[in-house]
């Protein structure tokens, strides 16, 4: 833990954005959602941005960290899992891309906590070698809308220690796991069966959810993270 204080400081990867508006100004940005330092802050942590950087800066970064967090936000470029680009498909963030596979990288190899959300665990899934769907039906609202669906945990898996039964969760995706990259389970499934969690069994503590629980009142995804940050 940061020799500096009791909460653990925890690094949140960012957006980065060719125009952004706020007051008088209409600029690029690397920025977040709020709800991301909110519920870093809720759990008792310290929050930090990690906008895109050199890749070959990550192992530096995650050093100074005590947990990492891979958020949500645009989909995975194909040619990262070895696809070629669907129709339903958004346009690629290569430098998020590069950055945040730095990072997963980086924190696995360095046994750094790590909680990839949404985009952040289809990027620890291909970090590890697996495979997306490229577009799938159902777990989206309306364009901008969040929603709601229940999850289910897998029994004898980390989540299930964090989350013991059935719950519904905020939800904004159209892609998911489909091939699970090496070493991963799959921690929870939504009612169709889509891979709602995933997890690392051994080793480094490694969650990914294809939720938003920044977009919701449950602390318990991201206070398993703190507590593991802070030991």
């Amino acid at each position: 833990m940061s020799e500096t204080t009791g909460r653990p400081l925890i690094g949140v990867s960012t957006y980065l954005e060719p125009k952004a508006s706020w007051g008088v100004w209409e600029l690029p940005a690397a920025l977040l959602p709020a709800g991301y330092p909110r519920l870093v802050q809720a759990a008792g942590g310290l929050a930090a941005m990690l906008p895109p950087d050199d890749p070959s800066y990550a192992d530096e970064v995650v050093a100074r960290l005590d947990g990492v967090v891979i958020a949500g936000g645009p989909d995975v470029e194909p040619v990262r899992y070895g696809a070629e680009r669907g129709d339903r498909t958004g346009p690629p963030a290569r430098e998020r891309d590069a950055w945040e596979l730095a990072l997963i990288e980086a924190a696995l190899a360095s046994g750094t906590p790590l909680l990839g959300i949404c985009r952040g665990m289809q990027l620890l899934n291909v970090a590890l070698g697996g495979t997306l769907v490229q577009h799938l039906e159902g777990h989206v609202e309306a364009v901008g809308v969040f929603g709601t669906h229940e999850v289910k945990p897998v029994p004898g898996t980390l989540y299930e220690s964090i989350a013991p039964a059935a719950c519904a969760v905020p939800t904004y995706h159209h892609q998911a796991v489909d091939v699970l990259g090496h070493g991963l389970v799959v921690s929870a499934h939504a009612e169709d069966g889509t891979p709602e969690a995933v997890e690392l069994p051994s080793g480094s503590w490694a969650l990914g959810v294809q939720w938003h629980p920044e977009m919701g009142e449950d602390l318990r995804v991201m206070s398993a993270l703190v507590d593991a940050a802070g030991r």
